[in-house]
């Protein structure tokens, strides 16, 4: 009798044992998948059962995505975006598998699953109520958001703005072109989801893809406020005063092809460092990033944030100024070309370093997280993010791109009664085709508010496309929109 219960036991104890095995491997090693098994509804059902936190900016005065309460208790909330396509990729979409943006970024917020609405979540189990998430409150400046927007979709172009409070690294602006309606990504119900997916998805304009940080593009002349700011730095003696070497064209001892300025122009053979960036001279650029070498360009870049990941929270793609290639790739490098790679996120992010004395701030999309019960749970505190440069060195490229609006090559970016900084870019890609345009600015430049990025991807500007007639004035639009605030 004793045996039989021994081995009664025995059976049961391993029976138990593999129960609980299958119960571990489930829920540690195949529950993620089973969760986002297209046969398990019960997860696309619980995605419907929240009352997710509204997405606001302005300090939650304008609504940027809503949820509404259906009456469908099988559906019971769906996603609303009032404000349509001018906010499309940074808010994002709630889709029945899916999240972009900061739908997507801030999701546990949104949900109230984040640890910090704990008790609150607590409540809702015990009231049996509808689990109800926190609200998001984004930096944005909406009028400005909405000019951008308005200003590069007008054009028929793609590309990007980016405009940042340079004293705190808040994002002001962040527009992508071309963008969509992000409402039929959002109801529930899978197939048409899907079908509203694989028409933008093969649309050949990418608009799912967020140019102003998915990715990065060749910055022509406007990394040259890069590589002074590198010549600058790398002798105390150096001034925007300084003359430097500026022939008609330059070649290089490791290769038989000259670098020659835009259009063939003349930059009179030599010039202070002001002139050659008012006229954007790239002969004088190309010498000056040879004579510096890669690596003082390259740690100079790095000072900026180029190199370095970023999230804002919505991941940043990596900028670079390429690879070591020789004397003649160092001075297409220098000037904006070659492998050299930004996005207009991290060109935003050096005028604003210019314009903040040379001190870098994160840039940061969430003003704020409010809770349910509108009390406050967590806030933006500004970050630094990196020296780039001296406050002397900031001071002496803000006088050169003052000039550079005043009298150069951005003159379309002036405000009247305003003193603006820029510098233009022209960014060239293959022969034939157009090439991008660049804009980078700030102002006021004595005491900096706005600090922007405006890109214009190549192949629909024109062939003689630039900065300083496409970009320009989309830049002068934006600062006057944050400026008016």
């Amino acid at each position: 009798m004793n045996g039989t219960l021994k081995r009664a036991a025995v059976a049961c104890l391993l029976m138990f044992g593999l129960l609980m095995a299958n119960v571990t491997y489930l829920g540690a090693v195949k529950g993620d998948s089973l969760r986002h098994d297209n046969r398990n509804v019960r997860s696309f059902y619980e995605r419907y059962a929240v009352d997710r936190g509204w997405i606001t900016a302005d300090n939650g005065k304008v609504t940027l995505a809503k949820t509404v309460d259906t009456g469908d208790p099988t559906y019971r909330f769906e996603r609303r975006y009032p404000q349509g396509k001018a906010f499309t990729h940074v808010v994002g979409y709630f889709a029945p598998e899916s999240a972009t943006g900061i739908e997507g970024a801030e999701s546990k917020y949104l949900d109230g699953s984040h640890p910090d609405l704990v008790v609150r979540r607590a409540i809702d189990l015990i009231t049996n109520k509808p689990a109800k998430g926190a609200s998001v409150d984004l930096a944005l400046n909406v009028a400005a958001q909405q000019i951008a927007y308005k200003d590069l979709a007008n054009t028929g172009r793609r590309g990007a703005v980016v405009a940042l409070d340079p004293r705190s690294g808040a994002i002001l602006t962040m527009v992508s072109v071309p963008s969509y309606d992000p409402n039929p990504l959002a109801v529930a119900n899978k197939d048409n989801v899907n079908k509203a997916y694989a028409k933008l998805d093969k649309d050949p304009n990418k608009p799912l893809l967020d140019r102003a940080i998915d990715l990065t593009y060749a910055p022509g002349s406007t990394f040259k406020t890069i590589t002074s700011a590198a010549f600058l730095s790398d002798n105390s003696s150096r001034s925007a005063e300084t003359m430097v070497d500026a022939p008609d064209s330059k070649t290089f001892k490791d290769s038989n092809t000259p670098l020659v300025n835009y259009h063939g122009e003349s930059c009179g053979g030599r010039a202070t460092l002001l002139d050659a960036l008012t006229i954007s001279c790239n002969t004088a650029f190309g010498i000056i990033g040879v004579g510096l070498g890669y690596d003082k360009l390259k740690e100079q870049a790095a000072k900026f944030g180029i190199g370095t990941k970023l999230a804002i929270p919505l991941s940043v793609a990596g900028s670079s100024i390429g690879p070591d290639e020789g004397e003649t790739a160092l001075a297409q490098t220098s000037i904006g070309q070659r492998s050299n790679q930004m996005t207009p996120m991290q060109m935003a992010m050096v005028a604003a370093g210019i314009a903040n004395k040379g001190t870098v701030m994160k840039p940061y999309l969430v003003n704020k997280v409010m809770g349910p019960d509108g009390s406050e749970v967590t806030a933006a505190e500004p970050e630094e993010f990196s020296e780039a440069t001296s406050p002397e060195v900031a001071a002496e490229l803000t006088k050169m791109m003052v000039n550079v609006v005043r009298s150069g090559t951005g003159t379309a970016a002036q405000l009247p009664g305003i003193t603006v900084a820029g510098k233009t870019g022209t960014a060239e890609t293959a022969p034939g085709q157009a090439a991008h345009a660049w804009f980078i600015s700030f102002a006021p430049a004595d005491n900096p508010r706005v600090a922007v990025a405006v890109f214009v991807e190549s192949g629909s500007a024109g062939t003689d496309a630039s900065g300083g007639t496409v970009a320009a004035p989309i830049a002068r639009d934006v600062m006057q929109a944050v400026l008016k605030k």
